[in-house]
């Protein structure tokens, strides 16, 4: 066997032998070496918004290319970058400038060094962060010490800075004392003790809509509109991490307008490109930007900035992917294949090893209870899946679906389907075969 070279990301590589070589993609599928289709059932890491032959995006792309590959956003600037910027300012409510990174844990450094920076340029001592447990916001340093999750990053734990975390309420934990309500306003309380008491804190930072990596928990209604409120209320900046369920995710173009928060410092990633290039933007308002905006000799600028800030290629294919959303009326068509997923849950939730399900727009975490297997879960449910013809991964016990957002009908019923199988295969084999892993 021919000796491979990658080091893959979250992967026990003793566990692999061999990894599928895929060599090209048709719509919503991949096709590896072989010759065989698989359905992309997490839009290859949440990203993938049309499927992988979008003419629209491959001819931008190429068109790009053969006018400007790369030039740098240090002293000049370029149209593509400025189109997109004025893009994401308009769609954006509150919006004003907009700050280009490569991916999205980088926005998120971005955001955390625009926050601190702010209260220094306006003469605060303002140097803390608060964040939401179980939350997940990338895994550079800042944004493991803001989104720490033990599972994750606890080998790094005594490198990160201090972060204070406040619970999040989740119907699948509930402190058993609580219902659901009541650890809301238990969480919202807390919250504002923290806000109210410690006149250190900078930042707030969360997830907008729902925490994707930690399982899928969509939060409650106007659970964020509240944080929000909180925030403003004691002079708190809001930061909302719109990598993984902006841009239709979770059935809205702009998550935070749906929860009718209103942000201080906003992230996108992810399917900002479509999936087809990297790319993030950090957005802040004017009252964040103006801070910045002195006399060289104040040294307020901001010190910070990548080789790749704003590339031509990536930015002109997020121009053209935000364009394909108004054409194609595409947050519309999520809203309709979302009944889908709600429609198949109490079939999934009654499967054996299902504890819970959990569901918006176009995302879906089947939470599993299983015992240690000598194989990772995701090594087990990715192979099985591969041979019903789907691609999977879990997180944690978590299975996710999270398909590219043009998925049609039909082919959202076979992942779902296929899924179903899946899950059915792997319970029966642990249950009766369980030395096979």
């Amino acid at each position: 066997m021919q000796k491979q070279y990658i080091w893959h990301p979250n992967t026990q590589m003793k566990e692999w032998s061999n990894f599928r070589i895929i060599k090209s993609g048709n719509g919503m599928w991949l096709i590896d070496s072989n010759g065989n289709k698989l359905l992309d059932g997490v839009a290859s890491m949440w990203c993938n918004v049309w499927g992988h032959s979008k003419k629209e995006l491959i001819n931008t792309i190429i068109k790009q290319s053969k006018d400007l590959q790369h030039s740098s956003l240090f002293n000049l600037t370029h149209e593509p970058a400025e189109k997109l910027a004025k893009k994401l300012a308009q769609i954006s409510p509150h919006m004003y400038k907009v700050f280009y990174s490569d991916n999205g844990s980088t926005s998120i450094e971005v955001a955390l060094k625009i926050a601190l920076q702010y209260w220094q340029n306006v003469g605060k001592s303002k140097n803390k962060f608060i964040s939401l447990e179980n939350g997940y916001h990338g895994d550079t340093f800042g944004s493991m010490s803001v989104g720490y999750m033990d599972e994750f990053f606890s080998k790094f734990k005594t490198n990160l800075f201090s972060v204070i975390q406040i619970p999040v309420p989740i119907k699948s934990k509930l402190p058993t004392k609580y219902t659901f309500d009541e650890y809301q306003k238990h969480c919202l309380n807390m919250l504002e003790s923290k806000l109210a008491n410690d006149k250190k804190i900078a930042a707030m930072i969360m997830e907008s809509g729902a925490q994707i990596a930690g399982g899928v928990n969509i939060y409650p209604d106007k659970f964020q509109q509240k944080i929000s409120k909180l925030c403003r209320k004691y002079e708190v900046l809001l930061i909302v991490d719109e990598v993984a369920t902006g841009f239709g995710r979770l059935g809205s173009l702009v998550e935070y307008q749906s929860q009718k928060s209103k942000p201080d410092i906003v992230c996108y990633g992810k399917m900002l490109t479509g999936g087809y290039m990297t790319l993030a933007a950090t957005l802040t308002t004017k009252k964040i930007y103006d801070s910045f905006n002195e006399k060289f000799y104040n040294m307020k600028h901001f010190f910070h900035g990548h080789t790749f800030t704003g590339n031509p290629i990536a930015t002109s294919v997020a121009y053209k992917n935000l364009e394909l959303y108004g054409k194609y009326n595409l947050i519309k068509k999520i809203e309709n294949k979302s009944k889908l997923l709600k429609k198949r849950y109490d079939e999934i939730t009654s499967l054996d090893m299902v504890k819970d399900v959990r569901t918006k727009g176009l995302v879906m975490g089947i939470e599993l209870q299983i015992d240690r297997t000598k194989k990772s879960l995701n090594k087990i449910i990715f192979e099985e899946a591969a041979n019903n013809n789907i691609y999977l991964r879990t997180l944690g016990n978590v299975v996710m679906l999270v398909p590219p957002l043009a998925i049609s009908k039909n082919e959202l019923t076979f992942l779902i389907d296929k899924t179903i199988k899946t899950i059915q295969n792997v319970s029966k084999n642990l249950k009766h075969n369980h030395n096979k892993f």
